[in-house]
């Protein structure tokens, strides 16, 4: 074969390569428009792929292990956990086990709700068509958005492929408020809007009671049993559904904080007579033993949901805060100090115990476990282990978009440490007045409020022209509202420390505002 032939060939195969190359490049370029088209149909949902917690901001494998907890003790609503496992499965890569997911989902709200399947179906559709396309299977996540168009058009005008009904927003209430806490407040909202159209629902009743509780239990008990929101929101639960024993034992617990102690133990008997394995009973009549001082039936009641649930790091902490419990009574024992006292030997027991299941507790997810961490570290602390007590105080100060209420919690953890460990009154006023400055009512708030306050007063007593100490309560005035004593105190502070550039900023403002 000549040169010539030789070439023609080549030129030949080239272009037949170059033409299937140019072939597939269209192909490539036809999916990825397919794909981009799809994206835009699929944030326009409304399921767990378009609620707020993302793998960024809230721990995975705990929140599986909840979800799965949840589904091995059988509890109401399996069909809701399985939709959200669903979804932590797919944002972990495990895509093929979270389409069973929504399969056992499915199954559970054809045989449950079999006449309002369509409405408690829209959000398991949109997770489907969000799996699917993750998977890259994207006729299969059209195939799922067509028949959530189908259904939707039956309920609203809006958008082609939701509808914001009901079943919507309580399902969305749900899985905010088994994300995490900073998404709460959002949750009520939630269950508020799923309660207006529908409110004698109990599911969604009991929803808006659970964050109620929750949410009191960050800002501090009202003044009474009457003002507690929460305390009205159980008692409707449980006129809705007297059996509901969850609802009781909550209810048992916010009454317990009122004094109310009779009834409130009736609830948890009660409660424990109609579910004694049922995990969220144990785990909260547990907490009201504890702290009506039975702690031994507390570690018995945590020590069986334990073997239910052995990944639960609550139930790790309620069993530490138990010996925690027992560890300050037997430290008012002379004895405890003494080596040769079995006091001595019960007390160190009872610190590696209290160790052990806070650890526990905060090892699966130490960004997002807050108060164990400082549980960990208070027990560190009282045993003279003072460098791992600094080592994770100064982990915590390292976090970033935390909760308000636990970024109150470490400042006053923190400044306690430093004020009564470390002798240190200048950084433990640092982290008091970071607590006091979130603007977020809680008792850890209050806490370093009167400790800034009672810093202040004791320094003035001992110097008047304390320049630091008149800034102190200068700020803490401002902070309170009572703007004149406020301008009082930065004037006199600026008599002493003329150009600080604080006091005088905080100045000019407070007499604009004047």
């Amino acid at each position: 074969m000549d040169t010539e032939a030789k070439v023609e060939i080549f030129r030949r195969l080239t272009k037949s390569l170059f033409k299937e190359i140019g072939f597939m490049e269209s192909l490539k370029v036809g999916y990825n428009t397919q794909k981009d088209l799809l994206k835009v149909k699929l944030d326009q949902l409304q399921c767990h792929f378009t609620w707020g917690p993302q793998k960024e901001n809230i721990d995975l494998d705990n929140m599986k292990y909840r979800l799965q907890d949840s589904i091995q003790a059988g509890v109401e609503y399996q069909a809701r956990s399985y939709n959200h496992l669903a979804f932590v499965n797919c944002l972990q890569g495990n895509c093929e086990e979270a389409i069973q997911n929504l399969k056992e989902a499915e199954k559970i709200l054809g045989e449950n709700h079999e006449h309002e399947f369509e409405r408690r179906s829209i959000i398991t559709y949109g997770n489907y068509a969000w799996v699917y396309y993750h998977m890259g299977q994207l006729t299969e996540a059209q195939s799922h958005l067509d028949k959530l168009e189908m259904i939707c058009k039956q309920f609203t005008d809006g958008s082609r492929y939701t509808a914001l009904i009901p079943e919507v927003y309580g399902e969305k209430g749900w899985s905010l408020l088994s994300s995490a806490a900073q998404y709460y407040e959002e949750a009520k909202e939630c269950f508020e809007k799923a309660l207006e159209e529908d409110p004698d629902d109990t599911e969604w009743n009991v929803g808006y009671a659970t964050v109620l509780f929750r949410l009191e239990g960050f800002s501090g008990t009202p003044e009474s049993g009457d003002r507690s929101q929460s305390v009205k929101q159980l008692r409707r639960v449980l006129e809705l559904d007297p059996d509901d024993s969850v609802a009781m034992v909550m209810l048992a617990l916010k009454l317990q904080e009122f004094n109310q102690k009779e009834e409130a133990l009736k609830l948890v008997e009660q409660a424990l007579q109609k579910s004694p394995d049922l995990p969220y009973v144990t785990r909260y009549a547990a907490k009201f033993y504890r702290i009506n001082g039975d702690v031994e039936k507390a570690v018995e009641l945590l020590k069986k949901a334990l073997e239910i649930s052995p990944n639960s790091t609550f139930l790790h902490h309620q069993i530490g805060l138990c010996y925690r419990k027992k560890l300050y009574r037997l430290i008012n024992n002379p004895g405890s100090k003494d080596p040769r006292n079995p006091a001595f030997q019960q007390k160190a027991d009872l610190i590696n115990k209290c160790k052990y299941h806070f650890e526990k507790a905060f090892e699966p997810r130490p960004l997002t476990s807050i108060k164990p961490q400082l549980d960990f570290a208070g027990i560190c602390s009282l045993n003279e282990e003072f460098f791992k007590a600094d080592a994770i105080y100064s982990n915590l100060l390292k976090l970033e978009n935390i909760r308000q209420e636990n970024k109150q919690q470490i400042c006053l953890a923190v400044g306690l440490f430093e004020l009564h460990q470390k002798r240190s009154e200048s950084n433990a006023v640092t982290h008091f007045l970071e607590g006091v400055k979130v603007k977020y009512d809680s008792i850890e708030r209050r806490r370093c409020h009167e400790n800034l306050e009672k810093i202040a007063e004791t320094q003035l007593c001992i110097n008047s022209r304390d320049s630091k100490a008149l800034g102190v309560l200068g700020l803490l005035h401002q902070l309170d509202g009572k703007n004149c004593k406020a301008i009082e105190c930065f004037e006199k502070a600026l008599e002493f420390d003329c150009h600080n550039e604080e006091y005088l900023s905080a100045l000019a403002e407070l007499r604009l505002s004047i």
